[in-house]
């Protein structure tokens, strides 16, 4: 099944929960996903309504992989997330948490250990998500697109996901720190413009293929893109 995450707040136990950035997670049906996690600015509780252009120093986390899940009992199961890109490491191992359904039927807790940035440390942690379902873009159902890039050659890899009303896109183009672009786009019809890119960190003359896809009238499983010398396959189309 799809998803959409929101995250609302991560706790470092025993510290009170907070919200320090703008978490955006897309699951496709197949469980590939796209993680990107925002860094908000000071004293702000939200991205800004405009476009932003900004800094890799404000990307807190991105992440791009396959994800799997266990039930464990009604309402708690164990899920796991293998990264097949990580802006943090070149070979992250794959992480875990214990997820448990919120009377709203539409939050998740998640429980597990990880290490706190801010610590160096193992710690506790509990991280609240918001599970809206995806809507429509303009038609009657709401879609779904994966898109997966790799050149191995010139260690290069990323993935595109399209889920409802989002978008996003998390790229590694090397070894270095700062061989990392990722973006985030929003579709919405209150002004008539439908998609808008909303955030957009890295290299900013680096060409992604979100404009391209999210303006296509039909697109294929066994499609491709093509983004200068790259090649971006569609591994997932689908209503949902």
């Amino acid at each position: 099944m799809a998803s959409i995450s929101l995250r609302r707040f991560i706790r470092w136990l025993p510290d009170e929960a907070s919200e320090p950035t703008s978490t955006l997670v897309l699951t496709s049906p197949e469980k590939r996903f796209v993680d990107v996690r925002v860094t908000l600015a000071d004293g702000s509780d939200s991205l800004a309504a405009s476009e932003e252009i900004l800094p890799l120093s404000r990307l807190d986390w991105a992440m791009a992989g396959t994800s799997s899940s266990t039930v464990l009992g009604e309402g708690h199961s164990l899920s796991r997330w293998r990264h097949w890109i990580d802006s943090r490491s070149l070979d992250a191992p794959p992480d875990e948490g214990h997820m448990y359904a919120q009377p709203d039927g539409l939050s998740t807790l998640e429980k597990g250990q990880m290490v706190n940035p801010t610590t160096g440390k193992d710690t506790d942690y509990e991280e609240m998500w918001f599970d809206p379902p995806p809507k429509t873009t303009g038609g009657n159902k709401a879609l779904c697109v994966v898109l997966v890039m790799e050149d191995e050659d010139k260690g290069k890899k990323g993935m595109f996901v399209r889920l409802g009303e989002w978008a996003q896109v998390f790229v590694r183009d090397g070894a270095g720190e700062g061989d990392l672009v990722a973006e985030r786009w929003e579709w919405r019809d209150d002004d008539g413009k439908g998609w808008r890119r909303r955030v957009r960190l890295g290299d900013g003359g680096r060409k992604l293929p979100c404009e391209e896809v999210l303006g296509a009238a039909d697109v294929e499983v066994g499609g491709e893109f093509g983004v200068g010398d790259e090649v971006w396959r569609v591994v997932e189309a689908t209503e949902v």
